[in-house]
């Protein structure tokens, strides 16, 4: 969790070099506004930061937004409503793939693992990788592509 924590917030600090400063009653700290995909219980050691209050020590009024795909994620950090990102590498992938002038890098590994479950409607003792043939898999939300195996 230290580790998370740290990569985090030299994600967000290394950001805020590039950022302006907001003015009010915050100007002495740096506006950094971070979309994430979804909230997920891999970013909990972030969240707990955010309310600690741990980024205004260290200088940034941190605005964290849900953007709820990372679709919509890519699309704000590259309309510029978003300054940095949390999200996997298929969107950025998909924008690179289409010869864009401005794409966006992913440069940091937040998570060893990805924050997917496989779950059941009923439980099923001693499961196996087998047990999915012939069933259609929907990955991470309604709308996304069906996967048949």
């Amino acid at each position: 969790m230290k580790k998370f924590l740290s990569l985090a917030l030299a994600a967000v600090l290394t950001l805020s070099l590039f950022t302006g400063c907001g003015s009010g009653e915050n100007s002495n700290l740096t506006k950094v506004t971070l979309s994430e995909v979804a909230h997920s219980i891999f970013y909990a050691p972030m969240y707990v930061a955010i309310e600690e209050g741990y980024f205004e020590e260290e200088g940034i009024d941190l605005e964290l937004v849900t953007a709820f795909g990372a679709d919509k994620v890519t699309t704000a950090v590259i309309s510029g409503e978003a300054d940095i990102a949390f999200m996997g590498s298929e969107s950025t992938i998909y924008v690179y793939n289409q010869s864009a002038d401005d794409y966006l890098v992913n440069f940091a590994q937040l998570t060893q693992r990805a924050g997917n479950f496989m779950v059941a409607r009923e439980p099923m003792d001693n499961f196996s990788w087998k047990d999915l043939k012939g069933s259609y898999v929907l990955g991470g939300r309604k709308g996304v592509v069906h996967i048949s195996m």
